[in-house]
Formats: structure tokens, C-alpha cells, sequence
């Protein structure tokens, strides 16, 4: 297991984690949301290999619709 942050708060995860994988278990629907690791930001089409590492700090931001 590795602890990670997730906007702000802690988590642990199995390791050898994707960022898709993440999305999964948090049930996190993969439309509409924008995902960043350590202030960088993660193209959709990177989702399914790229690793999440301990101590990264994630931070998943949901498009809204207003007016």
C-alpha cells in the first residue's frame, strides 16, 4: 500500500496504481474531470499508464455547468 492525497485529503492504495485504476475505485465517472499530479496535468489518453506514486498529491476537479 502507498499513501497518496487526493484533493487534500489522504488515501492509501495497492501499488503499481494507474491513474484509471484510482478513478475506478473511487467510483469517479472518467467524463468531464480533469486529473493532475503533483500540479501537473494528466492527458485522458495517459490515464490508463501512468503510475501513481507515494506521496503524490492528486487533484481531480469537476467540470460544472452554470450560468
Amino acid at each position: 500500500m502507498i499513501t497518496i492525497k487526493i484533493n487534500n485529503q489522504s488515501k492509501e492504495i495497492s501499488e503499481n496504481s494507474s491513474v484509471a485504476n484510482l478513478l475506478s475505485e473511487l467510483n469517479q465517472p472518467e467524463n468531464g474531470i480533469a486529473v493532475a499530479i503533483n500540479q501537473q496535468i494528466i492527458t485522458k489518453t495517459d490515464w490508463e499508464t501512468k503510475e501513481i506514486s507515494d506521496g503524490d498529491d492528486i487533484l481531480i476537479i469537476q467540470a460544472t455547468q452554470g450560468g
